[in-house]
């Protein structure tokens, strides 16, 4: 095997490449990458537990004098061509257990793993996929995952359940105090999909999306989901089990609604949130709608002090004075999802949940569960 190309065209697709690297398992086969060269093209592959891409390099700087096919250590080979000063790089076999690469006034070996060890991978297609522009992918998992659990003692909830049915597409994800939800329109009926993909999938899909392609195609099977995008095939396995039915937990009617500025509303949560009693991590604060329309946001610790937040809602708030409390911490994730400028943050009663919305962000649910603080 022998070839040559560009250094940035082949680093930037081990950088895809490597999000499927396995850093924890015991079989180094997963910790390699595989390449597999051909006349016209240069593949990559990579796999871990959750994940598995398939990379195809066809570049003008592309020349190959022969084919073959490698498994090359995937961290040292990543870090040697991202320190490498050359422009162009020359890849080739030595006695079928190393790997050259001459760049510039570089010249290193890499001892090679067993390609035969490596899983034969299949990056099924199908003929009918379903089409989301990239942006819109890229926005549902900006505004979902976050809200995923990061406790493995129930599994489903640390994925997205994705719904297709007839023409909207429904994203939502929680962890039990929390709930974020993304609907949008898809423009033909396509066949019902109710699958739950990893967060952390999706948090690796939404990296490679900023290459800002137009469109991602997605092809569904039983075990897997799989989502074309250019040149690269980035495969997920899908969780068992059935995703709580959520529909019934977000509220319809909503007797108090106070709109704010977002940027304003964050920033004083933030700063009420220094001294609360609990850890940050689950820092606790106060909102108190007061009959003359202005908004304290409180927080107190017996140790530390008091802090005490006046917010000015943008318009005459509507419904009766209230006292919440809930996670500041979670209601400024759910705060940073949104593209609108100003929010509607609607409750239901003191010990009920509560949902934000924006005006620019249609689809858009986050909801949060208050806290019992007496």
């Amino acid at each position: 095997m022998n070839f040559s190309l560009s250094t940035n065209v082949l680093l930037n697709s081990l950088l895809i490449s490597q999000k499927a690297l396995s850093n924890k398992t015991p079989a180094p086969y997963l910790q390699g990458i595989k390449m597999e060269v051909t006349p016209k093209e240069v593949i990559l592959i990579t796999s871990n537990s959750d994940i598995s891409i398939k990379l195809s390099i066809k570049d003008d700087s592309l020349v190959v004098e022969s084919s073959g096919e490698i498994l090359v250590p995937g961290k040292f080979f990543v870090d040697i061509i991202r320190k490498l000063e050359g422009d162009r790089i020359e890849l080739s076999v030595v006695d079928n257990n190393s790997l050259r690469m001459v760049a510039g006034d570089s010249d290193i070996s890499l001892n090679l793993l067993n390609v035969d060890d490596f899983p034969e991978l299949d990056f099924p297609l199908n003929d009918e996929p379903i089409k989301i522009d990239s942006k819109i992918m890229k926005a549902i998992i900006h505004q979902t995952t976050f809200a995923t659990s990061a406790i493995e003692n129930r599994p489903i909830l640390t994925g997205v359940n994705i719904r297709v049915e007839g023409e909207k597409l429904t994203a939502i994800a929680t962890d039990s105090f929390r709930l974020s939800q993304k609907m949008i329109e898809i423009p033909k009926n396509m066949e019902s999909m109710n699958v739950v993909i990893p967060g952390r999938s999706l948090d690796e899909l939404g990296r490679i999306l900023e290459m800002n392609l137009d469109e991602i195609l997605i092809h569904l099977n039983h075990k897997s989901i799989l989502f074309e995008y250019g040149n690269i095939l980035f495969q997920s396995r899908l969780l068992d089990g059935n995703f709580p039915e959520t529909s019934r937990l977000i509220p319809t009617e909503f007797p108090i609604i106070i709109k704010f500025n977002k940027e304003r509303l964050a920033s004083s949560i933030d700063r009420a949130s220094l001294l609360s009693s609990k850890e940050s991590s689950s820092s606790i604060v106060k909102l108190n709608l007061r009959n003359d329309n202005i908004v304290e946001i409180t927080s107190n610790s017996p140790e530390l002090g008091k802090v005490t937040e006046k917010v000015y809602p943008l318009e005459k708030a509507i419904g009766m004075p209230i006292k919440i409390a809930f996670s500041s911490k979670y209601f400024n994730d759910a705060l940073k999802t949104f593209n609108s400028e100003e929010v509607y943050v609607k409750f239901t009663g003191e010990i009920r949940p509560f949902v934000i919305e924006g005006d620019l962000d249609p689809g858009v649910i986050q909801l949060i569960l208050p806290v019992r603080t007496e």
